[in-house]
């Protein structure tokens, strides 16, 4: 499908969804964005749903300001993937030790490393700059300064809620290692120091959601927040990197006779802000729950864990500021599916993937979640999938 443009807003709200079945809550919380002055457009993704300030599933496009609760307090969370020389064929019937496997060399949940990990010992990773991110912390908010210590240790591990590691197939039987995580407690901290910074600023009284604060460029508390900003979005990023660093370590030890071999990375954040250039105009673009989808830019979309996942290759499309969607999107809360499903419905939709199927992660069963299908329809002039990918291991937190 193309967009429809929302009637009565003061700047275009440009959405890939189908208006009628995106809730009103959401739905206001868009004509609440519009309000800004300084928005100058958003686009709307297929797996929009309501998010706290703004929905989850936007692409807010703004001049000389930006508002942190639209970046979401997981700052860069993202997607990694990597497709492997191995095929379904050389996978175990039992794959019940595979997820063992993974789930001891990365922490999950609340867990954490005894000890930091050294990014040198592992397969492909850039250490060059690591020294210099480092030394960038010292300049973050002294708020969060003393997680030093947690935030070294916290690199390469998972984290709760959405986020898992998954061992795929593709549609020619070639084998996928997948990863969705972010910038765990840290960002987390520095996200919720700076939202609250910018809710006391003279200029945000009276918004229509304070939830919508913003801060201006040229002020110091705009520096600040970038500063952290674009610190914690590399650490995302380095969170994923160190993950799949250790998940291919175990998938060498696993199958040491099929000696697999690792095509480049794709990854891919859906949680941050970067600065683009429109109509001749620089723009903060704040994409949350949305990823780049530049023309030729490999991108992931991951569906829930029953279902499958696409990766795709962006076209470019100007409209919606060179964005897609992130995932299937929720089309339910947690509280919600946990009222409604049981761990017996989970082990029925997660039938053939070897995960947990209890009910602590009922939260997250398939049926919680927007068609992956019908949102990769709705934005095929946004993408064009390169490949399908469905799990056949599933790790979550």
């Amino acid at each position: 499908m193309s967009y429809t443009e929302l009637p009565g807003a003061k700047v275009p709200i440009r959405m890939w969804a189908d208006p009628a079945s995106v809730e009103d809550v959401a739905m206001q919380q868009l004509y609440n964005v519009s309000t800004l002055p300084w928005i100058k457009g958003l686009a709307v993704m297929p797996d929009v749903h309501y998010g706290k300030g703004a929905t989850v599933g936007s692409v807010i496009a703004m001049h000389g300001a930006v508002c942190p609760a639209a970046v979401g307090v997981d700052i860069g969370c993202g997607m990694s993937a990597v497709k492997t020389s191995l095929t379904a064929n050389d996978l175990p019937g039992d794959l019940s030790r595979m997820r063992s496997k993974i789930e001891q060399a990365i922490p999950v949940g609340r867990a954490m490393h005894d000890e930091p990990v050294d990014p040198g010992r592992l397969h492909g990773f850039a250490t060059a700059q690591w020294g210099d991110f480092w030394s960038r912390f010292d300049g973050v908010a002294e708020a969060v300064k003393f997680r030093r210590e947690r935030a070294t240790k916290q690199l390469g591990t998972l984290g709760s809620g959405n986020h898992f590691i998954e061992l795929c197939i593709d549609s020619t039987d070639a084998v996928w290692l997948m990863l969705h995580s972010g910038s765990r407690n840290i960002g987390k901290e520095l996200a919720d120091h700076h939202i609250g910074q910018a809710q006391k600023l003279p200029h945000n009284q009276g918004l229509v959601d304070r939830d919508l604060a913003v801060f201006i460029s040229d002020t110091p508390q705009m520096a600040a927040y970038r500063n952290d900003l674009f610190w914690a979005q590399e650490y995302a990023q380095h969170n994923r990197a160190i993950m799949m660093g250790l998940f291919q370590d175990v998938v060498r030890r696993e199958f040491k006779k099929a000696k697999p071999t690792f095509a480049p990375v794709i990854s891919c954040h859906h949680n941050y802000v970067a600065e683009e250039r429109y109509d001749g105009m620089d723009l903060l673009v704040t994409r949350k729950g949305a990823i780049r989808a530049g023309s030729g830019e490999y991108g992931i979309i991951p569906g829930s864990m029953g279902t499958g996942s696409y990766i795709v290759k962006g076209l470019g499309s100007a409209a919606s500021f060179n964005s897609a969607s992130h995932g299937a999107g929720r089309r339910m809360s947690r509280n919600a599916a946990k009222k409604r499903f049981s761990a017996r419905d989970l082990e029925d939709q997660t039938r053939g993937v070897e995960c947990r199927k209890d009910s602590g992660v009922v939260d997250e069963i398939p049926a919680a979640y927007k068609s992956i299908e019908q949102v990769i329809d709705q934005q095929r002039d946004l993408v064009e999938v390169v490949a399908k990918l469905k799990q056949v291991v599933c790790v979550k937190g």
